[in-house]
């Protein structure tokens, strides 16, 4: 486990980044309940989690020997660590839109972005990583390689394994979940009943709510 790794989680569950209550579950938009939340844009409220992500992720290139030409985030949430990266390296940024404007020059991408160059995706959390790989798409559409994603977390959710496998993109976390139970285990934050209960989630995800009573919602 890495020094970043434990000081990602412990800032983010201090701040609320991280939320894990197995018995009581928060629903996604997904409809379906969960019992972990993540929301890594309370890490935004302070500069020294800001510029620890970035840290963190500067950590991730210089151990992982990633070559880059421009940062690339994904909006909305993918934009501040990528630019507090880009600030860090003193390289070149973009984002990628969810989807084209519909006026102007109808931009998908924002910021300049030239063909043949190498982007480093920039993500904030990775669960179905159906939204990362559009973005990634994107960029590979406009001309650019993509072969890395850098993530501020990952459940590491098997569907999304495979989609960045068979898309030959690999996803580098600061943070996954495992280390997460661990570290939020050891600093008793939640107690070895809850473990077990994190791990059966993992197992079956979207099967997990309605085993406990709490099923999806449309």
């Amino acid at each position: 486990m890495s020094t970043f790794a434990e000081k990602i989680a412990n800032a983010a569950l201090e701040v609320g980044a991280i939320q894990l209550k197995p018995d009581d579950p928060f629903r996604w938009a997904s409809g379906y309940y969960m019992p972990i939340y993540n929301d890594n844009r309370l890490l935004l409220s302070e500069a020294k989690h800001r510029r620890l992500v970035a840290e963190g992720f500067q950590s991730l290139i210089r151990e992982h020997s990633i070559k880059y030409d421009v940062v690339a985030g994904t909006a909305t949430a993918g934009i501040a660590p990528a630019t507090s990266l880009a600030d860090l390296e003193n390289a070149p940024l973009c984002y990628v839109r969810p989807q084209a404007k519909d006026h102007g020059k109808q931009n998908l991408i924002e910021g300049k972005l030239t063909k043949g160059s190498r982007a480093l995706l920039i993500e904030d959390v990775i669960s179905t990583g159906g939204s990362s790989m559009k973005a990634a798409k994107a960029l590979r559409k406009a001309g650019a390689v993509v072969d890395s994603c850098l993530c501020i977390f990952t459940y590491g959710f098997g569907g999304s394994k495979k989609l960045f496998g068979d898309n030959d993109c690999r996803i580098l976390p600061l943070l996954d979940f495992e280390e997460l139970l661990e570290i939020a285990h050891n600093s008793r934050k939640i107690s070895s009943d809850d473990v077990k209960d994190l791990k059966s989630w993992m197992e079956a995800p979207f099967d997990w709510g309605n085993s406990r009573g709490f099923p999806a919602e449309n």
